[in-house]
């Protein structure tokens, strides 16, 4: 028994190494995404929010843990339809909050003063809504992540391919919003060094980087609302362009071609597949938002905003 324990332990740490190389780059994304959606809640409340959304995060993972073992040991044809289906979902949040954005602009200065008037008056609401829309967009992700580790560990036993997934799960989530904790605090972690006493070197250091880092938290937040957005389209893009099989191997070709071109052709064929792929998930987001338009008219619904 201790063999075989020691053995499918062998595996887990294997197999989850092998998944979490793999799953990098979501996670990048992951981190990305959550960063700027907890972006906007008062200083005080910005750790309860994380919290709250790493609560939500490890509850979606207790529901696509075993979903996912269950659709790859009964349904596995349905892995693919889903996948899409949540790239297609990423694609028009992302979409959506540029249009959302434009119409702010056209309306004028008196309806993009009357937001924060609406935020203020009702905190716990702005706050669930915040919340909510961050779970939302983890569970696409948190699929995505446990797609690609069941696919690393589908011709494994039932075993490891359970330890391995929930291996996964807890260690990204406690990663992702482990960091989103701290980014979300750099201003604070700035205050507080700017506010060193003393003139010896290491105070009058670490008052310049507390000022250094008050200075820059405002950039980085905006920097990372903007890299959410582009990641939204970029991890949907690619969820997409990867179920559709012609169109990952026309990306694959043209990456191949400019690989070719010339002195630079190696960068220009890696950054290659994530362009065409954003940009395909551009064009996905904003056909997803004109259906979603069109329906909401027919239906007589007013079109919600975010």
């Amino acid at each position: 028994m201790l063999d075989d324990i020691a053995t499918i332990l062998d595996d887990v740490a294997a197999m989850s190494k092998i998944a979490a190389r793999k799953t990098a780059g979501v996670l990048g994304d992951d981190l990305a995404l959550n960063a700027q959606q907890v972006t906007g809640v008062s200083a005080d409340r910005e750790l309860p929010v994380v919290w709250a959304v790493a609560v939500g995060s490890f509850k979606n993972k207790c529901i696509l843990v075993p979903a996912a073992m269950l659709i790859s040991a009964f349904i596995p044809w349905a892995v693919t339809p889903l996948l899409m289906f949540g790239g297609l979902f990423l694609c028009y949040e992302g979409f959506e909050k540029i249009y959302h954005s434009y119409q702010v602009k056209q309306q004028g200065q008196a309806a993009a003063e009357a937001l924060p008037e609406e935020v203020i008056g009702d905190l716990k609401e702005y706050e669930r809504r915040k919340i909510k829309g961050a779970i939302r967009t983890d569970f696409v992700l948190s699929a995505e992540i446990i797609a690609i580790t069941l696919g690393i560990v589908a011709d494994k036993s039932l075993t490891t391919q359970f330890f391995t997934l929930s291996v996964i799960a807890i260690v990204m989530t406690i990663g992702v919003y482990g960091l989103v904790a701290g980014i979300v605090k750099i201003d604070d972690a700035g205050l507080y060094l700017s506010q060193r006493q003393g003139e010896s070197l290491t105070a009058r250091f670490k008052r310049r980087f507390g000022f250094m880092l008050l200075n820059s938290a405002p950039y980085l937040m905006k920097t990372l609302s903007v890299v959410g957005t582009i990641a939204m389209f970029m991890v949907g893009g690619g969820i997409l362009t990867h179920g559709l099989h012609w169109v990952s191997e026309r990306i694959s070709q043209a990456a191949a071609h400019i690989e070719s071109l010339s002195v630079v052709g190696p960068v220009l064929s890696f950054v290659t597949p994530s362009i065409l792929n954003s940009i395909f998930g551009v064009i996905a987001g904003a056909l997803a938002v004109i259906m979603m338009q069109l329906f909401l008219k027919l239906k007589g619904d007013k079109p919600a905003s975010h």
